[in-house]
């Protein structure tokens, strides 16, 4: 399955998953990723999925289902798949489509001119200090750092619709005052709908990645501000209903690659749809899935 969802997004609302990206191919290895490590560090760009397989998933599954966004968010950079123009295109048939990207290859040409068919965009921009973007999104050897926020740069010039930003603050690797407002001035310059500051509410990549203090997230709120930026800060997590499809296993375990689920969530979804405990017990005991505590909560993701 390449089609997960909807799923509730504090962006987006409802949305529904593509994952256009083998897991996990990457151009970047951010520290605090949900989705793990990343297998195959690369900035080429090829073809994984025929995408009148992705059309037929997405068209099957809002036959029954309502989304506000057909979202690309893989395992992996979506902007990897060489077929992400003709993919958008597609999509565009059955409603918004956003994608969200960490923007590394936005200095060629060719992947601009294919995002910007899309309706929503989401750049990932973490930082503007070059040391700081190799501590905190451990970046691909080969790409340039200063290429990388020219194509940003570019892109915002270039892109109609609605444009926003996302900084994932980490505490001791970006969150100093100078940084942020490096990072606050650079998105100032950039034409965007909204600016968000994200944390690590689910279980990173590297165990000890943590959110800020309270103290440096309201800091980091007000330098934005400060800025005249349109800042949102998203310091909860998403809330809504999880819809899996036909199939509960395949379902859940598509939805788990891409996106690990608080054990509350997984339980009150099993309880709607009446599916038997021991389905996901055998998930576990499989090794398919796993349950991890992350700052006192506990979450189940998919096991690679």
């Amino acid at each position: 399955m390449f089609v997960f969802g909807p799923v509730p997004s504090r962006r987006l609302g409802k949305s529904l998953g593509v994952n256009n990206i083998p897991k996990k191919i990457c151009s970047y290895n951010c520290v605090y990723c949900q989705v793990g490590e990343t297998r195959i560090h690369t900035i080429k760009r090829k073809a994984y999925i025929k995408p009148e397989i992705l059309e037929k998933e997405v068209k099957e599954r809002l036959e029954n289902q309502r989304a506000d966004y057909i979202t690309f968010v893989p395992d992996g950079e979506p902007t990897l798949d060489a077929n992400l123009g003709v993919e958008i295109n597609l999509m565009k048939k059955y409603g918004n489509v956003a994608v969200i990207t960490n923007g590394s290859l936005l200095f060629r040409e060719d992947v601009r001119k294919e995002l910007k068919a899309a309706d929503w965009i989401s750049i990932k921009i973490d930082t503007v200090d070059e040391n700081t973007w190799k501590k905190i999104d451990v970046p691909y050897k080969k790409l340039s750092f200063f290429e990388v926020m020219e194509g940003i740069e570019k892109f915002s010039e270039e892109y109609k619709g609605k444009l926003v930003t996302e900084t994932m603050l980490v505490d001791g690797i970006n969150d100093d005052e100078k940084n942020l407002q490096k990072v606050a001035e650079f998105i100032r310059d950039i034409n965007v709908s909204k600016t968000y500051i994200t944390l690590p509410l689910r279980p990173p990549r590297v165990p000890y990645v943590k959110p800020p203090s309270r103290d440096k997230i309201q800091r980091a709120y007000m330098i934005f501000s400060s800025y005249d930026l349109p800042v949102v800060l998203l310091d909860f997590p998403e809330e809504g209903e999880f819809s899996i499809g036909g199939n509960f296993k395949a379902g859940l375990l598509s939805i788990l690659s891409v996106h690990p689920m608080r054990e509350e969530d997984v339980f009150k979804l099993m309880k709607e749809e009446r599916i038997d405990p021991r389905i996901l017990k055998d998930l576990e005991s499989s090794g398919k899935i796993e349950k991890v505590n992350y700052m006192g909560v506990n979450f189940y993701r998919r096991k690679w």
